[in-house]
């Protein structure tokens, strides 16, 4: 009987305990300082309306008034970082060659039309603008605009040369960067533990863990930024009638374990921000702003601006 009465009474005060950190989780941790808020996140500069990754995309969002820009990088082979979503330029440019084995002044266009990835049968037909870009373009034509890296290979030289621009633009408090790999993430962070990092897939599964079993509040992280999918949106990317049982029960677990509020509203109150990606419609960007989402990522930052702009979600200060 006075076992019983001890663990109930241990098992109790755990629980409290960990629902009082989770709603005040300052009373054990120190508020990340946030160098930046963003809201309104153009992925890939905006997929939806200009050529993904091209400066015209970036321009167009960053003019429109974006919080962050999104790109992808990778290395040429004569060391130049460019910003570019896939390895293979097979379905961007219609040349089966990697980036990584050409030089960047080889490098072919973009073709005129390419897909949206997050908008189901929808494609972008770009202007005159089709040449691949470097990072230090970006960095040259927007020095004051916060810039969300996805280093797309595990290259400890492609991962030197980010920090290294990134050092010499004197971006470090405008940066965030990291990929789905935690080996890419430690890299980077052992790089440069001074540009903020994404956590990882292992890490948001992990997180994950903390979360639903009561740990969360007690574990120190190190990432200042939390990018996650919002499942719910494979139902808009694929036919629904395609789907099987199976894939819509996935759908429906993943999407009810990862959209909560109240990690959300843990997470930020440490100062780690939330981006749900990518949202490309008005029904999921108010959504994810009512589950307490710091921002959202879409391929259309004029249809994100002007809900928010209807709505009244004000851009941070």
């Amino acid at each position: 009987m006075c076992a019983a009465v001890y663990v109930l009474s241990t098992v109790t005060g755990y629980v409290l305990t960990s629902a009082l950190l989770l709603k005040c989780p300052t009373l054990l941790h120190r508020k990340k300082r946030e160098a930046f808020l963003s809201k309104h996140i153009s992925h890939r500069g905006g997929a939806g309306e200009n050529l993904e990754n091209t400066m015209a995309a970036f321009k167009h969002a960053v003019d429109l008034g974006t919080d962050m820009l999104e790109l992808d990088c990778h290395l040429t082979k004569d060391g130049q970082v460019v910003v570019s979503h896939d390895s293979n330029l097979q379905r961007s440019t219609g040349i089966n060659a990697y980036i990584s084995d050409m030089a960047y002044a080889e490098l072919p266009p973009y073709l005129c039309k390419l897909g949206v990835t997050f908008q189901r049968e929808c494609f972008c037909e770009g202007g005159e603008d089709k040449r691949i870009p470097l990072l230090r373009d970006v960095f040259d034509a927007f020095p004051n605009t916060p810039v969300n890296i996805d280093i797309k290979v595990n290259n400890d030289m492609l991962i030197k040369k980010v920090s290294e621009l990134v050092i010499k633009y004197d971006r470090e408090h405008l940066t965030v960067w990291g990929n789905a790999s935690n080996q890419v993430v430690k890299k980077c962070y052992k790089e440069n533990p001074r540009i903020p990092v994404l956590f990882s897939l292992p890490r948001v599964l992990q997180l994950l863990g903390l979360f639903y079993t009561g740990l969360l509040p007690f574990v120190s992280l190190k990432e200042q930024f939390l990018e996650i999918p919002m499942p719910s949106i494979i139902t808009k990317l694929k036919d629904p009638s395609r789907l099987t049982r199976s894939q819509r029960l996935i759908t429906w677990l993943a999407d009810t374990l990862l959209m909560r509020k109240a990690l959300f509203q843990h997470l930020t109150a440490r100062g780690i921000q939330v981006y749900i990606w990518v949202l490309n419609d008005e029904e999921d960007f108010q959504r994810a702003f009512d589950l307490g989402a710091t921002g959202v990522m879409t391929d259309f930052p004029t249809r994100l601006k002007d809900f928010m702009d209807r709505n009244g979600i004000c851009k941070p200060k």
